[in-house]
């Protein structure tokens, strides 16, 4: 959650024009589901992130972030079970500070971490540090999304929510580079990375005034970019190459910040959106069509509340009949729901090929 307390922007708001956006559903129906487990629970720790990895021997790993202590908290994806904790506070390869989000790509962990203005990149399953970028460009770093644009190349978003003081908010004219894009090449895993571009409109509905969720769907040239500022709480649609498209989704919609961002795919193609609508007393899961980008369905589970962030998985293991989706529980720990149960208690459309 970012906190935003002044904003620098004095009349240019009311100079706004009313953003685009997809129709609002009026469906009340929220099901409440249950949770599969629930992770062990430290508020010291800060829980942020979830992120997944199922490994070549049968490994299925929960790892999330845990902020405050600045480490990574792994646990069994399956049971919750807590296997082990890594990094601890420092610069140094290995080591971390506030991480805030991170990320699975193959035998790949990207960190992001906010007070070493970088994103470190671990080896599974040894956890080992292998490379790092960003610290020349990055300035207070928080969400990060990446795909791979062929086998030994990888484009990477990370969102910037850069101030000039203290929790505020720069004037729209500043705000151009609230994502950062880069290439990453591997070789012999060895990786290299190349600033590409910075962006964010600085002016009209595709500002990005408070950015931290960040998710990019490359089979529809999109970036779904959540703005938590307080006058916005959507998420602005811009393309690959750094466009804002003029869609917004989610105006009306989300009564909270919107935070995690799921793609539940099916296929090559179709699929849902998982979005988060957090909240203290009424933590929101708001699902959206992947393609047409229109509200479908939303859910509510039992326990969870005040999630930051989410991950999915639709590998098979365990209790998981269908792939699980984990979420953040207020700082805490992580709590993780079986897809089957989201797709059955939402009565979503849901027949892959």
């Amino acid at each position: 959650m970012l906190k935003i307390v002044s904003i620098m922007m004095f009349a240019v708001l009311s100079a706004c024009s009313k953003p685009p956006m997809a129709p609002v559903s009026k469906a009340v129906h929220r099901p409440l589901i249950s949770e599969t487990f629930m992770t062990d629970r430290n508020e010291a720790d800060n829980v942020d992130a979830p992120a997944i990895w199922h490994g070549p021997h049968g490994e299925h790993w929960l790892v999330a972030t845990a902020k405050k202590t600045d480490g990574l908290i792994i646990s069994d994806a399956a049971t919750g079970k807590f296997i082990k904790r890594i990094g601890g506070t420092g610069a140094e390869p290995g080591k971390l500070r506030r991480p805030n989000n991170a990320l699975v790509l193959d035998d790949m962990l990207f960190v992001v971490e906010r007070d070493n203005h970088r994103v470190q990149v671990f080896s599974l399953p040894e956890f080992k540090s292998i490379f790092v970028f960003g610290e020349q460009e990055l300035k207070k770093p928080y969400g990060i999304s990446l795909y791979k644009s062929s086998p030994d190349s990888i484009v990477c978003y990370i969102t910037d929510n850069y101030e000039l003081t203290k929790d505020s908010i720069p004037p729209p004219s500043m705000l151009g580079q609230r994502i950062r894009q880069y290439h990453i090449t591997m070789r012999s895993r060895k990786l290299s990375a190349t600033p590409v571009r910075a962006f964010g409109d600085t002016s009209g509905s595709g500002v990005l005034y408070t950015v931290e969720s960040i998710y990019v769907d490359p089979v529809y040239n999109r970036i779904l970019i959540a703005d938590e500022y307080e006058r916005q709480n959507n998420i602005k649609i811009y393309t690959l190459d750094g466009t804002f498209t003029g869609q917004v989704i989610g105006y009306g919609l989300f009564k909270t910040q919107p935070e995690g961002i799921a793609l539940w795919t099916c296929g090559d193609s179709a699929g849902y959106w998982i979005t988060t609508d957090q909240s203290h007393t009424e933590n929101v899961f708001h699902i959206f069509d992947r393609q047409f980008l229109q509200p479908v369905a939303s859910f509510c589970a039992v326990n969870i509340r005040n999630t930051d962030g989410v991950a999915l998985t639709t590998r098979s293991f365990g209790p998981f009949s269908a792939g699980a989706f984990y979420a953040a529980h207020d700082d805490g720990n992580i709590g993780a729901l079986s897809l089957k149960s989201i797709r059955d208690s939402t009565r979503i459309q849901f027949e892959c090929p």
